[in-house]
């Protein structure tokens, strides 16, 4: 009975990822508008560690067909070791990039720490926050400034396809990225009129930017790109875009381990962000773990033939968003796909009863809206 009624849950689950792929090719066929005005733009990199192909992924915003904008690479402090390639950049690119060094520690979110004293130091009226492992077509800022045509359009945030993996935990992340990640904040924009921003690349005014406070407000949350998006919809009154194109997130070299601590800190982020009711409810968008689940439930062939089936639709349907959004799927590696939903299936489960992450060298307690406390330590 029980196995039954799980498999029932993963057919769900994968009628809801086919309706949410369906959502993503649609979107990706939207034709790419021209700016009628172009603001200048500044591009704000918080660095932290040499990225896989980190000066690919720098080189890909020296060449945008964009009039005017600036690249500004920040990091910690000059003992990161980016800090010598930021500074090699800024030799090549001299007109484009300059190199930021933080300024003090003002919060918890080491992120949110380098972009005050990259906003600060920036000259642009749009700014544009991109990860350091975030590669763009050459279009990207156009994109941007012809969203910010609208003048009711405060933040601009992209799709994010994963590519370029050599290593199992690469793949995992990237599968993960194009299949659940970009296909389900596109279709929560499309389907359900939700605006679900994505950090790793958004573009905000800068006016808008000092009227919900600042990143300043933001440097005690594990989610500011969640919480910006809130703000600006519940508090400014404002629209949140979300462009045609994806952006992509280059992972080649990833172990599994790290895949599956991202996820864990980003599962734990969830559950405090949107609550427990709806974080438990993101299990339906597993089908894969729920018809594993069926499997531990009543152990036998009708259980494991309806495993291998389910595991092969979604991976199908994983395969058609990854064609979509980057132009290619993931060969014979595909046959992976389904270890990466198991996982990530793994840390929605302990993200249920955790609350500490543990992020570049840091312990944290994520709190409630992810407000960010320091894990003390008991003393003997």
């Amino acid at each position: 009975m029980i196995a039954a009624a799980l498999l029932l849950l993963a057919a769900v689950g994968l009628l809801l990822t086919a309706v949410q792929v369906a959502a993503l090719r649609l979107h990706l066929r939207g034709a790419a508008a021209e700016p009628r005005s172009w603001p200048f733009l500044s591009i704000l990199k918080p660095l932290c560690g040499v990225d896989d192909d980190l000066w690919k992924n720098l080189r890909s915003f020296t060449i945008l067909r964009y009039p005017a904008y600036e690249i500004l690479l920040g990091v910690k402090d000059e003992n990161d070791p980016a800090y010598d390639l930021a500074l090699r950049a800024a030799e090549c690119w001299p007109h484009l990039v300059r190199v930021v060094v933080q300024r003090g520690v003002p919060g918890l979110n080491p992120k949110v720490n380098q972009l005050i004293t990259l906003a600060a130091a920036a000259r642009g009226e749009v700014l544009v926050v991109s990860d350091s492992n975030i590669r763009v077509g050459r279009d990207y800022l156009r994109g941007i400034a012809a969203a910010m045509d609208d003048p009711q359009v405060a933040l601009v945030t992209h799709p994010v396809a994963g590519v370029g993996e050599r290593s199992a935990g690469a793949l995992f992340d990237n599968v993960t990225l194009c299949g659940s990640i970009a296909a389900g904040v596109i279709s929560a924009k499309r389907i359900a009129g939700k605006d679900l921003v994505v950090g790793k690349s958004m573009a905000i005014r800068r006016r808008d930017l000092r009227a919900m406070g600042g990143f300043e407000r933001l440097k005690d949350v594990l989610a500011e790109d969640f919480l910006s998006g809130r703000i600006v919809i519940r508090e400014l009154g404002r629209k949140v875009a979300l462009a045609a194109q994806p952006v992509f997130n280059v992972s080649r070299s990833q172990c599994v381990a790290a895949f599956f601590s991202r996820y864990l800190r980003w599962s734990v982020m969830q559950r405090k962000a949107v609550g427990n009711v709806p974080y438990a409810a993101q299990i339906l968008l597993n089908p894969v773990a729920l018809a594993a689940a069926a499997v531990l439930a009543a152990p036998g062939r009708p259980a494991l033939l309806a495993f291998a089936f389910v595991s092969l639709l979604r991976t199908a349907l994983h395969e058609n968003s990854a064609r979509a959004l980057r132009g290619r799927g993931y060969s014979a590696f595909c046959l992976l796909v389904p270890l990466a939903d198991l996982l990530v299936a793994c840390a929605w489960a302990f993200a249920l009863v955790r609350s500490e992450i543990r992020w570049r060298g840091n312990r944290l307690l994520v709190g409630r809206g992810t407000r960010l406390a320091p894990v003390l330590d008991a003393v003997a």
